[in-house]
């Protein structure tokens, strides 16, 4: 029996990637959220849901012992956010780091000594394909994920000793998620009014039809990530990520 921890489990990608682990007999499930919400995945003996803030070093700490022995450490966790930088407070900025970038910095520093220790181990990192094709209005957002591909990138030559994996999944854009919203939502004062006609245009933009990313890809770009020790160290998620992997 092996077990994965999933990070950021309250929706979204996290909450599939959890239902997926579940339906197969063999793993053991450690999935974590700020706030533990038993009823976001079905009851099993296999599941264990626990509350982690990844900017936090004691919930870390605490999660991390309470999980027990991991096999593959899925950081999920993220926190979207779209504005032009000139409308955009540092305390903003930090706010994005320190989940997308430090806080899976923390949870892969905090796995890494079982996982060295046993010589085996999978770290698998979701990123985003904004990283592959600038986008308008999201220059702080995909700051912290190139962080994290290139982090994962260096990471991954430092391990490869120690027989632990590092793998990078680049989800393209999801409509069928929150991330949107909650992006938009951290705009506190809304955009610059120089930048307003130009943000307009842009999200326009984003909304026209064209090839999308489900959760159902993600989850299994995550299942090979984890599991499949021939896969490349970055992997698209979605058709449009696919395509922009290949351009």
């Amino acid at each position: 029996m092996k077990t994965v921890l999933i990070t950021g489990c309250s929706s979204g990608f996290g909450v599939e990637i959890a239902r997926t682990f579940l339906d197969r007999p063999d793993w053991t499930v450690v999935a974590t959220m700020r706030t533990p919400q038993e009823d976001v995945l079905p009851a099993s003996d296999r599941l264990r849901v626990l509350p982690l803030d990844v900017t936090d070093a004691k919930s870390i700490r605490h999660a991390i012992d309470a999980a027990g022995s991991i096999d593959v450490l899925v950081n999920n966790a993220g926190i979207g956010y779209m504005n032009a930088l000139e409308g955009t407070s540092m305390d903003a900025v930090r706010d994005v780091f320190e989940t997308n970038v430090f806080g899976t910095m923390a949870m892969t520093q905090a796995v890494l000594p079982q996982f060295r220790e046993r010589k085996s181990g999978v770290i698998v990192n979701v990123s985003s394909s904004v990283t592959l094709l600038p986008l308008p209005l999201l220059s702080v957002y995909t700051a912290s994920k190139a962080a994290m591909n290139a982090f994962s990138e260096v990471l991954a030559l430092e391990l490869e000793q120690f027989d632990v994996r590092v793998r990078v999944v680049l989800p393209g854009r999801a409509p069928s998620t929150a991330f949107g919203h909650n992006a938009r939502s951290r705009m506190q004062a809304g955009f610059p009014e120089p930048y307003a006609k130009y943000a307009q245009t842009a999200f326009t933009n984003l909304q026209r039809e064209g090839p999308v990313t489900h959760a159902s890809d993600v989850v299994e770009a995550v299942w090979r990530a984890a599991t499949d020790p021939t896969c490349p160290i970055r992997l698209a998620a979605g058709a449009d990520a696919v395509a922009l992997m290949t351009a």
